[in-house]
């Protein structure tokens, strides 16, 4: 088989299960992954063989007339045409992504991964640690927020995709991998061997505030934060805190069953989140009844960064009257995807439905508005030393309980 055959096999498969699956796919899916499943062959239809044949006329073109100096990338090629198809029907949450971003998405869903233990980010062309676990190699080494990581092995990171660096900083317990750093302040880069780890990442943290109030706080909802939110709210909730904060700001959602089992933690009852695919089939998940933290006062922050499943959870917590959003209109993500693994390791993420809220609202594009809005332009995070959103839930929260309670007339 020639390479125009085997490429031509290959994009027709990937291009036709693009078009089928997110033409209807079914399945059980989640606020922003649930989990992989291995696609199902697609056959290609006449119709859509008559459809691309002009793809084929425009592909010949470029094989007979494109002046290059070396062979074609004919693995990107299939990529970027798998790619362009998906962006063409126009939903931002329906994507391809590559094996290695795959693989990333999935180790990070289920809360721990191997590695060094250090967030990164592309900045102007550059991966930048971002910040350190604290006790993780990368931190043990010395590594600091801001240190640029200029190779990884002797392989240097320029023109790099973030997701192929991360990739190659990622690997096995135990092993060793070498960092050329740039630090400003620093005259000339400088070596640093780490050895990577498991590293279980921080999805829970908690504390008491003054005033005895409890304080919670989720970044993900992987497959440990189930878990570790019961953990953490059993060691708040021994000592009987006058009032509980569950901080969701910056959380990016993750799977909708660890949705439904973080609000069964605060609602005893009653549907937490209904789903409406494609052919109007409607299903609605329940609270679990085996909650940790269903009666003390509850006060939930949520911002612009807080999404799909932490929606889900503020949502319901909103609509059943259980507690009291503070902070800023949330992100909007009202869609529900399905992740269907390829077989090189890369994924089709299809959105299959809508979900509702208890009370049948649909916030995609729109949000949920907190009962208590403060405004953007007030200083701070949830990691900030003045954090504005916060001082109005603790102000919230002294105020409500030093009301007199109604006397019964």
């Amino acid at each position: 088989m020639s390479n125009q055959d085997r490429m031509r096999t290959a994009l027709v498969v990937v291009l036709v299960l693009a078009i089928v699956l997110a033409s209807g796919g079914t399945g059980f899916a989640a606020g922003w992954f649930l989990r992989s499943h291995t696609a199902p062959a697609a056959a290609a239809p006449d119709d859509v063989q008559q459809r691309f044949r002009l793809f084929w006329e425009a592909w010949g073109v470029i094989e007979r007339e494109f002046n290059h100096d070396k062979p074609l990338d004919l693995q990107k090629v299939v990529y970027g045409a798998i790619g362009g198809a998906i962006r063409s029907l126009g939903d931002p949450y329906t994507a391809f992504v590559e094996p290695a971003q795959a693989k990333i998405f999935e180790e990070d869903l289920e809360g721990s991964f191997e590695g060094i233990g250090a967030t990164v980010d592309q900045v102007d062309g550059l991966v930048v640690i971002v910040e350190t676990i604290d006790g993780a190699p990368a931190s043990k080494a010395g590594l600091r927020a801001n240190d640029v990581i200029l190779e990884v092995d002797g392989k240097s990171l320029q023109g790099m995709d973030l997701s192929q660096a991360i990739s190659l900083i990622r690997g096995p317990g135990g092993t060793q991998v070498r960092l050329r750093i740039h630090r400003e302040g620093t005259a000339e880069p400088f070596e640093v061997l780490v050895t990577r780890d498991k590293i279980d990442l921080p999805t829970v943290s908690s504390r008491m505030l003054d005033g005895h109030i409890a304080y919670v706080r989720l970044t993900e909802f992987n497959n440990q934060a189930t878990v570790r939110l019961q953990a953490a709210l059993r060691d708040l909730l021994k000592d009987h805190p006058r009032a509980l904060i569950f901080d969701l700001r910056g959380n990016p959602g993750g799977y909708l069953h660890i949705a439904v089992q973080v609000a069964s933690q605060f609602i005893r009852d009653g549907v937490i989140v209904s789903e409406k695919d494609s052919k109007g089939k409607v299903t609605e998940y329940k609270a679990e009844g085996n909650g940790l933290a269903l009666d003390v006062p509850l006060v939930v922050l949520v911002d612009g960064g807080s999404a799909s499943a932490s929606e889900i959870v503020a949502g319901a917590i909103q609509d059943t009257g259980r507690g009291t959003l503070i902070g800023r209109t949330t992100f909007g993500k009202g869609s529900v995807q399905a992740s269907y693994t390829l077989s090189d390791g890369s994924a089709v993420r299809v959105s299959i439905a809508r979900w509702y809220t208890p009370k049948g609202h649909q916030i995609d594009g729109k949000g949920l508005t907190p009962d208590i809005v403060v405004p953007a332009d007030a200083e701070g995070s949830a990691e900030a030393a003045h954090d504005a959103v916060l001082e109005r839930a603790l102000q919230f929260i002294l105020a409500q309980q030093a009301a007199p309670t109604p006397t019964p007339q």
